[in-house]
Parts: C-alpha cells; structure tokens; sequence
C-alpha cells in the first residue's frame, strides 16, 4: 500500500489549519428608482470552515460517485460511512503495521533517539486519520448552516489540537533524549534538564493555544499586551528571583562546575552539593553548609579545583649565611638532579637556581610541576622531595636559615668636657 500522497495531503491539512479563516464578502448593491446608486462593501470575519483540502478531497470523491443532489441522499450516507470505515481501518494498518515495523527499525539503531520519538507519534498519527475520516463524513452531510458552522469551529479546534499534541510528544521526546545524553557525559546542564524542559514545554503549549485563538480569527494583540504589562508588574516585583534564575541558566551554559567538585566562589572553598534554580551549595572543609544566590556565583570569580590538569609547585629553601660558594653550586646542580630523578615529575618544568641574598638567608628557588593531578600523590610527591632535600643539606653540613638579626655592639663613645 503506497501511503505516501496520503501523507502529503495529511502535511498539507495540518499547514492549513493554521491559518486564519477569513474571507471578505460584499454586501448587496441597494437599487433605486433615483438617478444616483451607492454601494457600500465591508469586511466580515467568516467562521471557520474545514480546509480546503479536505474540501477538495470530499468534493473528489462525490464527484467521482456522479453524486449532484444538494438533499441527503443514501449516496451521501453510504460515502460518509466508507469514511469513516476507511479511516478506521488506515488507523490498524498505521498502529498495528507501520509504527510497528518503524519501532523494530529504531530497536536495530544505535541512538535511542527514534526508539522514543515512534512511540510518542503514534497516537497522535493516528488521532489525526480519524479526524480526517469524521471531518471528511460530516463534510458530505448536506447540513444546516448552524450545523456547518459548528463542524467549520470543530474541526479547526480539533485539527489543531492533535497537530500541536503531536508535536508536543515530539518535543519531550527529544528533551527526555537530551537529558539522558547529559546525564551519561555527567554534564552540569543535567541538574537544570528538568526545569530547561518545564519552562520550555510551558512556552510550547502557550504558542499553541495563541495560535489557536488566531485560527478561530480571534485578534490575539489584546492578549498579548495584557501579558506584557503583567510580565512588567511581575518582573518589577521579583527582580532578585529572576536574576537568581538568569544565573542559574548561566551556570548551565557556561558549566564551570558540576555536582561533587571541588571549587571556590568568591571566598567559599567546598564541594559542590546541589545547584538549583535559585542557589548553589557548598559543603566546606569544616563540614558546615553555605547557599550561595547563583546570581553571586554567575558574578563571581570561580576556581574549580577538580580540573587540574597538573599541579605545579614552587618554593625557597633558605640556606645560613655560612654556605660558601661552592657548597652553593654543588648543592643546586644536586637538587636539580634530583627532582629531575624523579619519575612522576615532568623534566622539562625543573627549575632550581639560587636567586637571592635575603635578610637572613641565601635563597634556592624550586619550581617543578608534577604530572599526576590528584592531591593525594601530589602531597605524597610534595613530601617525599622535601625529605629528600633536608638529607642533601644535612650531607653537606649545612643547615636551612631561620628569620634571625646580628648586632655588633663597639667600645662606648668617649665624652671630653
């Protein structure tokens, strides 16, 4: 069965019921016995009406039945039944055939994407092949003008219903798809999955219902300027909620951090415990818990300490005043060697110099960086260096200087009277 034309003209319907139904019509020209003639022509606003193709699509078929009465007839009955019987039947064949084969399809695919979107389509598909057949029935009842106004509202109403639910489902299909996909990378934009799909299913469904206003040729600008005054007194009246929920979207955009870092905010250090739409929470050292506004954290400085890549460091070992020169050099060129030794330390980053003659003491400066990230190995490293530079100036007889100040006291003045 080859459905494709039918689902063109189902495309086709479901564009067409979006649009205003509105027609301009002439008011009948008065005739008088005097030698001047006035015509006056206005615009009215006709009520909705089923599409023109579904239109076409009934007139089509009467016209292939030979069918001209303007009465009901047992012709038009019998068409309006094999609408609707047609309609029931494509209605099976679209759930219990197509949608199955599309399902069996997705299940063979590596994104899961599809294996939700078939699922959430297939009611509203086929919701809509049954309109088209109760519509397109109705459609070839000769009716009353009440009766052809009703059905022109009903159907306009119903049409674009099940195209906004279809989309709709569509619509939480993907996000459902989104959230998933951020939650398996561990993305931050995760914790904000649920109210990212809330506030925008929200807008959704309000585009739908103005949209459908407007189908019904309803002037929807009144509505709109209420919203917007409202939304004016509203956002007068929560200015610090609405900054708290702008930075929590620039938290999920910009992802400095994400549930279980560690990080620091302005002057708070802890681990990240929750980010809602209105704060962030740390846990400090001390184990106590502060809320941080995320209006603060999109304001200030961050400094997450769960991304280094390396951790380099950087200190002065102060020798005494005793240390003569070639004891410096030796011991410098030692020191080097053996950070440079070391295996978890990355060679080219090796520094060691005497720099300074400070106060109190003759100053070495080490920097080296260490490849291993974590805090752990990078203190054990730490520790296991500075070990062995105190046994490499014990070696040598010398020893590390400490804040201290000579005074070099001379014969008193002699005072001649």
């Amino acid at each position: 069965m080859n459905l494709r034309p039918l689902f063109h003209t189902f495309l086709l319907l479901g564009l067409a019921l979006t649009a205003r139904a509105t027609d301009q019509t002439a008011e009948a020209a008065q005739q008088a016995n005097t030698t001047t003639a006035a015509a006056a022509v206005t615009a009215t606003h006709a009520a909705p009406r089923p599409p023109d193709i579904l239109e076409h699509m009934v007139d089509s078929v009467l016209e292939r039945f030979d069918v001209r009465s303007n009465d009901n007839t047992m012709v038009h009955y019998g068409i309006a039944a094999l609408f609707l019987v047609v309609a029931v039947l494509l209605r099976r064949v679209m759930t219990t055939i197509i949608f199955n084969q599309l399902k069996k399809f997705a299940a063979k695919t590596e994104t899961t994407l599809d294996d939700k979107l078939f699922p959430a389509m297939e009611q509203p598909v086929a919701t809509f092949i049954m309109l088209v057949g109760i519509f397109s029935a109705l459609k070839v009842l000769k009716l009353s003008e009440v009766s052809d106004r009703v059905t022109g509202y009903g159907s306009t109403v119903a049409f674009s219903l099940v195209i906004f639910w279809g989309l709709l489902r569509a619509f939480n299909a993907i996000l459902d798809h989104a959230h998933e996909i951020a939650v398996e990378k561990q993305m931050s934009v995760a914790a904000f999955m649920p109210w990212i799909k809330k506030s925008l299913v929200a807008l959704f469904v309000v585009m739908g219902v103005l949209l459908t206003v407007q189908s019904l040729g309803y002037n929807v600008s009144t509505i709109l300027q209420g919203l917007g005054i409202g939304g004016l007194a509203f956002a007068l009246a929560a200015q610090d909620t609405i900054a708290n929920l702008f930075g929590s979207v620039v938290v999920a955009i910009d992802q400095p951090f994400k549930i279980g870092e560690n990080v620091k905010i302005g002057a708070n250090t802890g681990v990240v415990e929750d980010i809602g739409l209105r704060s962030t929470k740390l846990r400090l050292a001390d184990k106590s818990l502060v809320v941080i506004p995320n209006k603060s954290v999109a304001s200030e400085a961050i400094t997450n300490l769960s991304r280094f890549t390396a951790r380099r460091v950087e200190q002065v070992l102060g020798l005494t005043y005793d240390t003569t020169s070639a004891q410096m050099e030796a011991i410098v060129q030692e020191i080097r060697q053996l950070i440079e030794r070391e295996p978890e330390v990355d060679a080219s980053s090796v520094h060691v110099y005497f720099r300074d003659f400070s106060a109190s003491s003759l100053d070495l400066w080490v920097v080296y960086v260490a490849k291993d990230a974590d805090f752990a190995k990078h203190m054990a490293l730490r520790q296991r260096l500075n070990l062995a530079f105190m046994r490499v100036v014990e070696a040598r007889g010398l020893a590390f200087a400490f804040p201290s100040q000579t005074v070099y006291a001379g014969a008193p003045a002699v005072v001649k009277k």
